[in-house]
């Protein structure tokens, strides 16, 4: 009978001989990337020694998991190595995962009761335990007589909010009955989520009929969308689009009666633009994208890269000009420690 132990990763002959499972199981991507954020792995060792399953465990994401298909074996292999990393997940006390996986394995993680939440050719994501996704929608607030009113939606980093972002706000509000401002919820910005929560509330209250909420774990973004399963690294914005735009048409605007989603022209960014025009693809035609021209700023696009880079030369003249007051102050009262972060590492790039 296969035995349950603990792979450190951190040895190498251990890192060795669990990257040659994976790799003849099909994984190939063992970058830092995907790998760094490993909190536990565990492995299957069969009567002879041999390593024949995987499994790891990053937050609350199941990531890495093969087996060796040995006849029979796979299925309970599979379930055995599933069961384990659930079991370790609520010794941790988290009792709400996710995973994403090849498409092919969508029904082997619902057999073990996972919730489909998305899937296309290549990938699936799927989610176990509570508050699921209808406990986050039951959640979030409405107005009166909603499913007959005109609901729109963004969705944004704010990293941080800028009055570009104040100003595609402001034109889905006047345009609609209601707008929900989905936060991004995953921490890997210069502005962490309380911080960007707090600044796109106070940025957008003057606006009465926008609601600020928090993406949770439904707004699926590149930086932590797991690429380790897919054929390269290069698919990676491809399918994550894919995902994130059919768990946003499927599962999230139905229930708020959202039928329209604005975003912002991107000028600079490639990635960003091919997520535009791939966003609007997969959306359509229930729900109408609408691209708002980028706010300009005596001649120069306001963008919150650039206000980050500005946080980076201490020039707080310049910055006044892209932010709104609320941002401005907390920038103005903070400017050490968010530049104390760009100098451990924090990466500014991006969007």
């Amino acid at each position: 009978m296969d035995k349950v132990v603990d792979l450190f990763l951190n040895d190498s002959s251990t890192r060795e001989k669990w990257e040659q499972l994976l790799t003849s199981l099909g994984l190939h991507d063992f970058s830092d990337r995907e790998v760094n954020v490993i909190d536990h792995t565990i492995g299957l060792v069969d009567e002879d020694g041999n390593l024949v399953g995987t499994g790891s465990v990053s937050g609350n994401v199941l990531k890495y998991i093969g087996v060796k298909n040995d006849g029979e074996e796979q299925g309970a292999r599979f379930n055995k190595v599933v069961t384990n990393l659930m079991s370790y997940l609520t010794s941790e006390k988290i009792f709400h995962s996710f995973v994403f996986t090849k498409a092919k394995y969508a029904e082997s993680f619902e057999h073990l009761h996972f919730n489909l939440l998305a899937k296309t050719d290549e990938a699936a994501f799927l989610e176990n335990g509570t508050p699921d996704i209808q406990d986050y929608l039951n959640d979030l607030p409405r107005i009166e007589d909603q499913e007959n009113k005109k609901i729109a939606a963004i969705v944004m980093n704010a990293n941080p909010f800028t009055l570009g972002h104040k100003h595609l706000v402001e034109i889905a509000s006047e345009e609609n009955d209601l707008v929900y401002v989905f936060v991004v919820a995953n921490d890997v910005s210069l502005f962490n989520f309380d911080e960007r929560m707090k600044l796109v509330k106070e940025g957008v209250k003057e606006f009465s009929n926008v609601k600020v909420v928090s993406g949770s774990d439904y707004m699926v973004s590149p930086a932590t969308f797991p690429a380790y399963f897919l054929k390269s690294p290069d698919d990676l914005i491809n399918v994550q689009t894919s995902i994130d735009a059919s768990v946003f048409k499927n599962q999230i605007a139905p229930k708020l009666n959202i039928t329209r989603r604005y975003i912002g022209k991107e000028p600079f960014s490639k990635t960003t633009h091919y997520y535009n025009i791939s966003l609007a693809h997969e959306l359509g035609p229930d729900i109408e994208v609408i691209v708002v021209k980028r706010l300009e700023k005596d001649g120069e696009i306001v963008t919150a890269t650039k206000v980050r880079k500005l946080i980076k030369d201490g020039n707080l003249k310049e910055i006044n000009k892209f932010v709104p007051e609320s941002t401005y102050e907390f920038i103005k009262k903070n400017m050490d420690e968010l530049q104390t972060r760009i100098k451990k590492g924090m990466n500014i790039d991006g969007n």
